[in-house]
């Protein structure tokens, strides 16, 4: 299972101050040299975190797999175009949120995301779908054309925890269904060292993104030994 460690949170503490540290490049640096397996960034449109010189400047100065998160607009799509990421995860977006708050509504999509689906694709770009854990929108993700899904882990990983056996059985009836359709299978929002390992039992799911969770336990334990122990965490549980 590949962690894929999101640095949006970097820039966030960058942009409190409007300065230029801590960088989320040399954020990226560390998380690669600590044994992370990929970037992913997330450029909003609003450019709250993130911005278009971060992901340009990761794009072209750090070895990795970056998955580019982004809305399905005109603007985001010509960027990944003009990058070539190895992957792009389309998410939905919403102005006033502070987090993404679920899965993307691929059901009644309008005809822009399938187009942009085509031509992530046809730049040779990983593409998937960021959605809920259940049967209608994995299979509207393949009629797009999407070649992976990243399983929206949130309601199992921030619910009550007598609930999460519950979500957990969806998100394992989920990953199994991607895999009979032939599609790549990711998780990810809220895990912690506490409900990373659950998920990292299920054998289709192949990638995992934390990013909240990393960064604000490296204030602590500092960002290498952070990723390490979540690494350790997830080869202990991988079947």
């Amino acid at each position: 299972m590949r962690l894929s460690v999101n640095i949006d949170h970097v820039a966030t503490l960058r942009n409190a101050r409007g300065g230029h540290f801590p960088d989320p490049v040399d954020a990226a640096r560390l998380c690669m040299a600590s044994g992370a397996d990929g970037i992913t960034i997330h450029l909003r449109e609003d450019r709250r975190h993130i911005r278009d010189r971060d992901l340009e400047r990761v794009s072209a100065e750090i070895p990795c797999r970056l998955n580019f998160e982004m809305a399905a607009t005109e603007e985001m799509v010509a960027m990944a175009e003009r990058l070539r990421p190895q992957a792009c995860c389309i998410v939905p977006e919403k102005r006033q949120e502070l987090t993404t708050e679920g899965g993307l509504d691929v059901l009644t999509a309008g005809h822009f995301l399938a187009e942009a689906i085509a031509r992530l694709n046809a730049a040779g770009i990983e593409t998937s779908l960021f959605i809920e854990a259940d049967a209608a929108p994995i299979e509207a993700a393949l009629g797009l054309g999407a070649q992976a899904i990243e399983l929206h882990t949130g309601t199992y990983a921030e619910g009550p925890p007598e609930a999460r056996e519950g979500q957990l059985a969806r998100i394992r009836a989920a990953a199994a269904l991607a895999e009979k359709l032939g599609l790549h299978c990711h998780a990810g929002h809220g895990l912690t060292y506490d409900t990373v390992g659950p998920i990292a039992a299920i054998p289709q799911i192949i990638e995992v993104s934390i990013g909240h969770f990393l960064i604000s336990t490296s204030i602590f334990e500092g960002l290498p030994t952070a990723i390490a122990r979540m690494k350790a965490i997830i080869a202990a549980r991988r079947p």
